[in-house]
């Protein structure tokens, strides 16, 4: 009997040291592209914004320089941040309602609306370059789709790219066009609640705008929480648009701060600068994601929790 009970034990030793190996064997390549190709360059980076690196030299170190220059002598720093905060506020707040909207339209049980949905996400995939390219076309003064409809409606359409008061408004309202992605994830947060909760609550005699804040959105409240995170780290970061169709002007009206973190480090070749500027937006990030991740508390609900 008892050398039944330590073939057993031993069985169950020799499986659990299998289960760890092939956990550690598995998890080897993850670990070893983190260390390498994320952990490791944060750290340089940080050790090189404390130096007056250019490329291809190490540079000295120089301590808080770059901060401080950054800060008290850099006008285009200041600037480039506001255009971001403005973009990024913007761009957020609209671009999370209309993927909102268009999630409920979509979330109708009508004949061919998948078609629909598939032509609302596909933008989405599409998006790069040449999707800017055709938004420029959009854009354009003189033969431009946008001011052509509005000359149809007896509108004389702006100077959308140059024009320093539209050129942002431009940029923004470009971010709509792949809103589809938010659409889905929204979409499949629709989808997940009960039914029975909306038909309990047209029996009480709630209508649409009960139903939307007593129970949509509070059921949808976490993928409110992703969109909202995922979308202030891309509001951010936003650089191909501006940079391919203005060039951050006219003015330094759509100058933003990745723009102005690549010309410094890739155009006037100033690593050290540009290093420290990536700090100064991965701080201003954590920050704002740090503030709507401790704020959830109250207006999150998880239905399979205590909260």
């Amino acid at each position: 009997m008892a050398t039944e009970i330590s073939k057993k034990t031993n069985i169950r030793l020799n499986t659990a040291k299998r289960s760890a190996l092939n956990f550690h064997f598995y998890t080897l390549p993850w670990v070893l592209g983190f260390l390498c190709f994320t952990l490791g360059p944060m750290i340089y980076s940080l050790y090189l914004s404390f130096t007056d690196a250019k490329m291809g030299s190490g540079g000295k170190f120089v301590g808080f320089k770059n901060y401080i220059t950054m800060f008290t002598t850099d006008d285009l720093f200041f600037k480039s941040l506001g255009n971001t905060a403005v973009y990024a506020l913007v761009s957020i707040s609209l671009g999370l309602l209309f993927s909102f909207l268009l999630a409920c339209l979509l979330n109708c049980r009508l004949k061919g609306v998948g078609i629909f949905r598939t032509l609302y996400y596909l933008p989405s995939v599409i998006s790069g370059v040449s999707t800017i390219l055709l938004w420029g076309w959009i854009f354009n003064p003189s033969y431009g789709l946008l001011n052509y409809a509005l000359s149809l409606l007896g509108i004389e359409g702006p100077g959308w790219l140059s024009d320093p008061n539209w050129a942002m408004g431009a940029i923004i309202i470009m971010s709509f066009y792949s809103i589809g992605g938010n659409m889905i994830i929204f979409l499949a947060g629709l989808q997940d609640i009960p039914q029975e909760l909306y038909e309990c609550a047209a029996l009480d005699g709630a209508g649409l705008f009960a139903r939307t804040f007593r129970i949509t959105l509070p059921m949808i409240s976490p993928v409110l929480l992703f969109n909202l995170i995922m979308g202030i780290i891309g509001g951010l970061q936003v650089f191909n648009q501006p940079y391919i169709l203005t060039q951050g002007g006219p003015k330094y009206s759509t100058y933003t701060y990745v723009m102005h973190l690549f010309a410094n480090a890739f155009q006037y070749f100033k690593v050290g600068y540009g290093a420290s500027l990536a700090w100064i937006l991965f701080l201003i990030t954590l920050f704002f994601s740090m503030i709507v991740i401790r704020t959830s508390s109250y207006w999150v609900f998880y239905s399979g929790g205590d909260d």
